[in-house]
């Protein structure tokens, strides 16, 4: 399981005409759920997330998590993370889970992260969406479990 977090000022997602999430200033995961990824990987990963201290303190530098700040978690799935990219021009989805699997795995991590934060918001499971951010930094990071 791996996530790319990037740190905004703020960010929403919409699927069809419908905002389905927005935060504020917090953090954006786009999540790739992969082929035999669990359910205590997942709250790990969430865990991770919202105590990786990538926000400012009195002095400037990155001291201070996601809940010290009470910043905003928009959760999105995002299969094509978990491509194969080392061979040829076309990606290989190989690595991903399977909808059938990743999806309610998706749902678990989104429900664990609502239970351990205050501000979480998510996208829906295999739909096409459009997120829109405002980057801050920018800054960036790639987790794994």
């Amino acid at each position: 399981m791996l996530t790319v977090i990037q740190r905004v000022t703020s960010a929403h997602v919409v699927v069809g005409n419908e905002t389905i999430g927005e935060i504020k200033t917090g953090l954006v995961a786009l999540l790739a759920i992969e082929k035999g990824d669990t359910k205590e990987q997942a709250k790990q990963l969430i865990d991770r997330v919202l105590a990786y201290r990538i926000f400012a303190d009195q002095e400037g530098k990155m001291n201070l998590s996601l809940r010290d700040i009470n910043g905003g978690l928009l959760l999105i799935p995002q299969f094509t993370l978990a491509a194969n990219t080392t061979k040829g021009n076309r990606p290989s989805f190989t690595p991903a889970e399977t909808p059938t699997i990743a999806m309610p795995l998706f749902e678990q991590t989104l429900s664990y992260a609502k239970a351990q934060h205050t501000c979480v918001a998510g996208s829906r499971f295999g739909t096409d969406m459009q997120v829109n951010l405002s980057n801050d930094g920018p800054v960036t990071f790639i987790l794994r479990t």
